[in-house]
């Protein structure tokens, strides 16, 4: 999430991920590109090559996400967790919620951590900003497109 100073929250373990995935971008796969760039140029006439013109585009894909990410690190600003026997769900929280008796647990995040495969969720989601200073034994509810949906806050960590 960026506000109006531009400051991007995340985790520690989201911070960690981004540096992570930038110094692989600047270090591995931009090295690979000028390599395949190199190896292009050797084959002749650019203007009908299209090995040149793929890894063109890698490389133009690559260095915009590595400016994304430079300027995500610039702004971040690391949100701790809120910790002890009456946490209050915030950005960083473990939470587990049960809904028409299946439980479910979910990670807040900041918006670029965000993966739904890992149920990482955004505190920007409704369900995020619905959990937001809730505590375990809160009920929230948030309409979905299938309806209002009831959740019970189990437990928070």
């Amino acid at each position: 999430m960026k506000n109006e100073n531009n400051e991007v929250f995340l985790t520690k373990e989201g911070l960690k991920d981004l540096k992570d995935e930038l110094s692989g971008l600047v270090n591995v796969q931009r090295i690979k590109i000028l390599e395949d760039l190199k190896a292009a140029r050797a084959l002749g006439d650019l203007s009908e090559n299209g090995m040149y013109s793929a890894a063109k585009d890698k490389q133009s894909f690559l260095e915009g996400r590595i400016r994304e990410l430079e300027s995500i690190l610039k702004n971040a600003v690391v949100v701790e967790k809120n910790i002890g026997k009456n946490a209050t769900i915030d950005l960083g929280s473990h939470v587990t919620l049960e809904t028409q008796k299946i439980t479910v647990k979910y990670s807040i995040v900041g918006v670029e951590e965000v993966n739904f495969s890992e149920n990482k969720i955004s505190h920007e989601s409704p369900l995020g900003k619905a959990l937001i200073g809730k505590s375990a034994g809160d009920i929230i509810e948030i309409e979905a497109p299938m309806g209002a949906v009831k959740y019970k806050v189990l437990e928070v960590k």
